[in-house]
This record gives C-alpha cells, structure tokens and sequence, in this order.
C-alpha cells in the first residue's frame, strides 16, 4: 500500500493515539483448541501454548487466567511493517515514564497494551510525543540516524 509510512519522524508527528473502551487482558491456553469460541484481538503460538489478548469480560466469562490487564492503545499512523525505529521510540518514551507497554504490531496500525492504571499518562507521553518532545527522552541518537 502505498500510503504507509516509514519515516520516523513523519511516523512520530502522525501518531494520533487512541485508546479503545474497556479492559483487555493477555491469557495463556495450552492449545488452540478454545480458539474458536473466543473473540481475540490477537493470538500468538507459542511453544508454551497460545497467548490471547480479549476483553476482560469475555476472559472472565471463559474462566481464563489473567496474566496481564491493560488498556488497549492504537496508533493510528498507518505504519509500515519494515519502518526502523517506531516501536524503540515508543517503548522508549513509555520507559522514561516508567510505563510498561506490550506491542503488538499489525498489517496497518501498531497497537500498545499498557497497564490499565496508566492508560492517561501512556496517552498523554505519546501525544507529547506526536509534537516532538522527544529530545529529552533520549532520541538525539535515533534523530541523527535519519539525516
């Protein structure tokens, strides 16, 4: 697609974060065999068995154990799956603020899982972020590897 972008700065000053109602939490299920009834919003295999992220609703409802609940993060930048330095910028500025984040980067967008207690703070890291406070979080050397 033709619209992806690449550019990191172009990236960072098209973030627009936006956060999707709810909890969602990351589970853990032996094997794929529950799969099918559950509505994920992302799955991944893994030697252990399948991780799942869905709402805290349907989680509970399953009787699946919680590992982690987060609020759930979208940028919606339309980033390319081979654009360099967007997940390290991100998780990097969260990091500064002492916010953990799990990301999970899709065909179009890249999506953030944040402990749900710190949803406004990671919202609002990220917007400073979008307009270019990133100096001071210790970027000069990702900035100068654009030039």
């Amino acid at each position: 697609m033709n619209d992806l972008i690449t550019n990191l700065d172009e990236l960072l000053r098209s973030l627009e974060p936006e956060r999707h109602e709810g909890a969602f939490v990351f589970c853990s299920l032996p094997d794929s065999r529950a799969l099918p009834r559950l509505r994920c919003v992302g799955q991944f295999l893994e030697t252990e068995g399948v991780t799942v992220i869905l709402s805290e609703e349907d989680a509970l409802q399953e009787g699946l154990e919680v590992l982690f609940r987060a609020a759930w993060i979208t940028l919606k930048v339309h980033s390319d799956l081979s654009a360099v330095g967007l997940t390290a910028a991100v998780a990097g500025a969260l990091a500064a603020r002492q916010i953990p984040c799990n990301v999970v980067a899709a065909a179009f967008h890249d999506h953030l899982f944040v402990p749900i207690e710190s949803a406004e703070a990671a919202i609002a890291c990220l917007k400073a972020l979008q307009v270019g406070e990133r100096q001071s979080e210790g970027f000069e050397e990702l900035d100068s590897r654009d030039e």
